[in-house]
């Protein structure tokens, strides 16, 4: 399985301790991370490929998501590749950031009838496909995507997100 070297920042005081997020943080982005190395053969670098999580809040989301994306409002994650990646293409040893906004998950999680740790996963998952160039710009890119989530999702018990819903571009 390959290893990732996960760098945390914990910017907001209502998420849970950092010793906690990175424990998750590391469950899930190492089976995203086997998953893409068995199912999809994505290759890895030897030494272990570096990313930072970012746990802030909506204030803070919203003006990086102003300032990067022209979007002045807050999102639930948003993920920064250090180096553009094709999907299946050799990452770098630093794979990029991924920044999540703690109130806007609190709120989707209560929307989606989901436990927040539940929602959290699925935010995690999806920042990380995107800094290995997946993305859900067009329909085609969208089912890949969120078909990808769901599995890995599945591999950690989780149900798909997704169902009944046509693909989110």
């Amino acid at each position: 399985m390959p290893k990732l070297d996960i760098q945390i920042s914990v910017e907001d005081e209502g998420w849970p301790d950092g010793p906690a997020l990175l424990a998750l943080g590391e469950r899930v982005l190492g089976a995203a991370a086997g998953f893409l190395a068995k199912e999809e053969g994505q290759p890895f670098p030897d030494m272990a490929p570096e990313l930072s999580l970012v746990f802030t809040n909506d204030a803070s989301i919203r003006e990086i998501n102003a300032e990067w994306r022209g979007k002045d409002k807050p999102t639930n994650v948003l993920s920064f590749p250090a180096f553009p990646l094709e999907p299946g293409g050799m990452p770098g040893p630093m794979l990029g950031d991924i920044v999540i906004a703690r109130e806007t998950v609190e709120r989707e999680a209560v929307d989606l009838e989901k436990t927040f740790e539940d929602h959290l996963t699925h935010l995690l998952v999806h920042g990380f496909l995107h800094l290995f160039g997946y993305d859900h710009m067009e329909t085609d890119e969208a089912e890949e995507m969120e078909g990808l989530e769901t599995r890995i999702l599945a591999m950690l018990g989780l149900s798909d997100p997704y169902a009944g819903q046509d693909p989110i571009v």
